[in-house]
Protein backbone atom coordinates (compact mmCIF):
# COMPACT_ATOMS: atom_id res chain seq x y z
CA UNK A 1 0.00 0.00 0.00
CA UNK A 2 1.25 3.36 -0.86
CA UNK A 3 0.42 6.18 1.78
CA UNK A 4 0.59 9.62 1.69
CA UNK A 5 0.63 11.57 4.55
CA UNK A 6 0.75 15.03 5.72
CA UNK A 7 1.81 16.13 8.63
CA UNK A 8 3.09 19.11 10.86
CA UNK A 9 7.08 19.64 10.52
CA UNK A 10 6.79 20.02 14.44
CA UNK A 11 5.43 16.29 14.81
CA UNK A 12 7.14 15.14 12.38
CA UNK A 13 10.13 13.36 13.89
CA UNK A 14 8.01 11.54 16.58
CA UNK A 15 6.03 10.41 13.74
CA UNK A 16 9.18 9.21 11.44
CA UNK A 17 10.18 7.44 14.69
CA UNK A 18 6.79 5.39 14.97
CA UNK A 19 7.26 4.55 11.27
CA UNK A 20 11.23 3.52 10.83
CA UNK A 21 9.95 0.81 14.03
CA UNK A 22 7.78 -0.83 11.26
CA UNK A 23 8.68 -2.34 7.67
CA UNK A 24 7.92 0.81 5.74
CA UNK A 25 10.22 2.56 3.23
CA UNK A 26 9.75 6.03 3.89
CA UNK A 27 10.06 8.39 0.99
CA UNK A 28 9.87 12.60 1.51
CA UNK A 29 8.89 14.97 -1.34
CA UNK A 30 8.82 18.01 -1.49
CA UNK A 31 6.17 20.18 -1.60
CA UNK A 32 5.59 21.66 -5.17
CA UNK A 33 5.88 17.65 -5.64
CA UNK A 34 2.57 16.89 -3.26
CA UNK A 35 0.77 19.56 -5.01
CA UNK A 36 1.63 18.18 -8.42
CA UNK A 37 -0.08 14.62 -6.79
CA UNK A 38 -2.86 16.54 -5.55
CA UNK A 39 -4.09 17.98 -8.85
CA UNK A 40 -3.38 14.76 -10.86
CA UNK A 41 -5.80 12.93 -8.45
CA UNK A 42 -8.65 16.05 -8.81
CA UNK A 43 -8.01 15.53 -12.49
CA UNK A 44 -8.92 11.06 -12.38
CA UNK A 45 -11.49 12.28 -10.78
CA UNK A 46 -12.82 14.44 -13.45
CA UNK A 47 -12.18 11.62 -15.90
CA UNK A 48 -13.82 9.00 -13.87
CA UNK A 49 -17.09 11.66 -13.43
CA UNK A 50 -16.69 11.92 -17.65
CA UNK A 51 -16.58 8.24 -17.79
CA UNK A 52 -19.86 7.46 -15.61
CA UNK A 53 -21.27 10.16 -17.42
CA UNK A 54 -20.82 8.42 -21.18
CA UNK A 55 -21.63 5.25 -19.58
CA UNK A 56 -25.49 6.88 -18.36
CA UNK A 57 -24.01 6.05 -14.75
CA UNK A 58 -24.68 9.29 -13.90
CA UNK A 59 -26.59 12.29 -15.62
CA UNK A 60 -24.61 15.43 -17.43
CA UNK A 61 -25.69 18.39 -17.88
CA UNK A 62 -26.87 20.29 -21.16
CA UNK A 63 -24.98 23.59 -21.97
CA UNK A 64 -27.79 25.64 -21.49
CA UNK A 65 -28.37 24.37 -17.86
CA UNK A 66 -24.25 25.23 -16.96
CA UNK A 67 -25.18 28.90 -18.65
CA UNK A 68 -27.96 29.29 -16.50
CA UNK A 69 -26.11 28.71 -13.70
CA UNK A 70 -23.52 31.81 -14.39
Amino acid sequence: MLLLVDIEDQKADSFMNLIKNTDAKIKTISTPDAALLEEIKEIKKAFNYAKKIRTGKLRGRSADELLNEL
